[in-house]
């Protein structure tokens, strides 16, 4: 039977089977995460069946979010060309859904465990955040997700997220957490709100939700906001009042700038009685629908500086949060225990000395007592004497190192749950104070200046790769040469079907 680090290898030697023709720059941001693993596995913080590679996904996603009746299974249908996602007025999917390609003609739909269970897709391991959240919860995965495969070369590439309606005052918490998780992977999202709604004021908390927590990221620039179904408006004596009101409302929240699309879908009838005015929507309609599939194409490119800026803070926050931690705290467990070996130590001594005193057996700076005498007379007995001395301070010793290690565990789990470092800092705690490991270090075994020098490894790398991408898409120097233009030819991308699993 294979085991799960041997499953590991085999999974990532299959990553970078696929990477090595579609892109060799992520080919090497794998081994880079492999160089941070080897260290990690040295320290204690990383199982043999774990690596920092699997916790960022290797394919470019993108993921649509929006209110309920939104228009967002349309949306779905109309870019893959294939109706795949069922529609309506009312909420008709309360699943997230991940959609892959498949080369089979027949689209299958297949349970949430085969998302839970497959660290090649997205919500790896789910169960175990929303049994976090919601007690009970988690073995109802398939309550949750859904995986579906279609047959459409839109997708080659990539994965599509479909998520359930959204409304911040009603959604479950365990609902929450998969949203939010469900954005930190996707390289864009798509948010969507409909415009048959005149009343954006009322939905305050999700306008929170979706726009005003959403700008406040990093990576906010993936999110792109679009007004659905203006058709719907066309029959209003002023359309571009509803527009202007929900502008408004996005203010509000916080958005003050960046894009905002207006579209409908063009697989829906409409009809406009005044002509004028329908060729503007068409037009205003066609010319936001191309730039959201621009960004939609451009994803693959996006994903790649992703995972370049994911290798950096990895080694960033492994560096600076998890090293550190893990050594500060092992610090704190070395003064801990020699500092209460210490005053254990000298409080043996003193009270020793005053009982001896006491029973004046000191004469001068000469200790004589009687039982020593009776010691001294049995061939062996100063030797066991001394012995039995020892192995009781021994055994004090690491009765100290021990509950002075469970004593720093509570204030370290805060600053884990605080700092959220990569890796079990934890573990790895538990596994630099055991009883064969000696307090004097002050430092996790496996960090030294090899595993520093390991680690600045993966920061140069990261300009390299970040160099090569940019060579890739970009020439300052407006050479025009043979092999300039050889270099920049984007790699191709293949298709998703090889991980599609087989259909229950």
């Amino acid at each position: 039977m294979t085991s799960t680090s041997d499953a590991l290898q085999q999974r990532l030697q299959e990553l970078e089977s696929h990477l090595s023709q579609e892109n060799p720059v992520l080919l090497s941001a794998v081994q880079s995460f492999r160089a941070i693993d080897h260290v990690a596995y040295r320290m204690g913080l990383l199982e043999s069946n774990q690596s920092f590679a699997n916790q960022i996904p290797w394919w470019p996603l993108i993921s649509i979010l929006g209110t309920f009746s939104a228009g967002k299974s349309t949306f779905v249908n109309h870019y893959l060309g294939r109706k795949l996602q069922r529609t309506g007025n009312q909420a008709v999917d309360d699943r997230f859904t991940v959609v892959v390609y498949s080369p089979e003609e027949t689209s299958h739909t297949l349970p949430g465990v085969s998302l839970d269970s497959d660290p090649r897709f997205p919500f790896f391991r789910m169960s175990q955040s929303i049994e976090e959240v919601a007690n009970g919860e988690g073995s109802r995965i398939d309550a949750y997700l859904q995986l579906k495969t279609t047959h459409s070369d839109r997708l080659r590439g990539k994965i599509l997220i479909d998520s359930p309606g959204f409304d911040a005052d009603a959604q479950r918490t365990a609902v929450l957490r998969i949203t939010n998780h469900m954005i930190d992977l996707s390289d864009l999202v798509l948010v969507f709100f409909d415009a048959r709604h005149p009343e954006p004021g009322a939905m305050r908390d999700t306008l929170k939700h979706l726009v005003g927590d959403t700008i406040k990221r990093s990576d906010s620039g993936k999110f792109l906001y679009i007004l659905n179904q203006l058709d719907s408006t066309a029959g209003e004596d002023n359309p571009e009042d509803v527009v202007a009101a929900w502008l408004r409302a996005m203010g509000e929240a916080g958005l003050t700038a960046g894009r905002f699309y207006t579209i409908y879908c063009p697989d829906v009838d409409t009809y406009i009685k005044d002509e004028y005015r329908r060729k503007r929507f068409e037009k205003k309609r066609d010319e936001d629908l191309n730039e959201i599939y621009q960004r939609m194409e451009q994803v693959e490119i996006e994903r790649a500086y992703r995972i370049i800026a994911a290798l950096r803070k990895t080694a960033t926050d492994f560096r600076h949060n998890t090293v550190d931690l893990l050594n500060g705290t092992l610090r704190k467990w070395r003064r801990r225990t020699l500092a209460t070996d210490a005053l254990l130590l000298i409080g043996a001594v003193a009270s020793f000395m005053v009982w001896s005193l006491n029973a004046g057996q000191w004469h001068g700076l000469v200790y004589e007592a009687h039982w020593l005498d009776l010691v001294k007379s049995v061939p062996w007995g100063l030797d066991a004497l001394e012995g039995t001395l020892a192995l009781i301070a021994i055994l004090i010793h690491f009765g100290v190192r021990r509950l002075a290690a469970a004593s720093l565990v509570p204030g370290l789990r805060k600053e884990v749950e605080k700092r959220d470092p990569p890796g079990d800092v934890i573990a790895a705690f538990r596994h630099n104070t055991r009883f064969w490991r000696t307090v004097l270090l002050g430092r996790a075994f496996g960090w030294n200046s090899g595993s520093r020098s390991e680690i600045d490894e993966v920061f140069q790398g990261c300009e390299s790769y970040i160099q090569t991408l940019n060579a890739s898409f970009t020439n300052p120097k407006g050479a025009q040469d043979s092999t300039w233009q050889q270099s920049s030819t984007p790699t191709n991308s293949r298709d998703l079907s090889e991980m599609k699993p087989e259909p229950a």
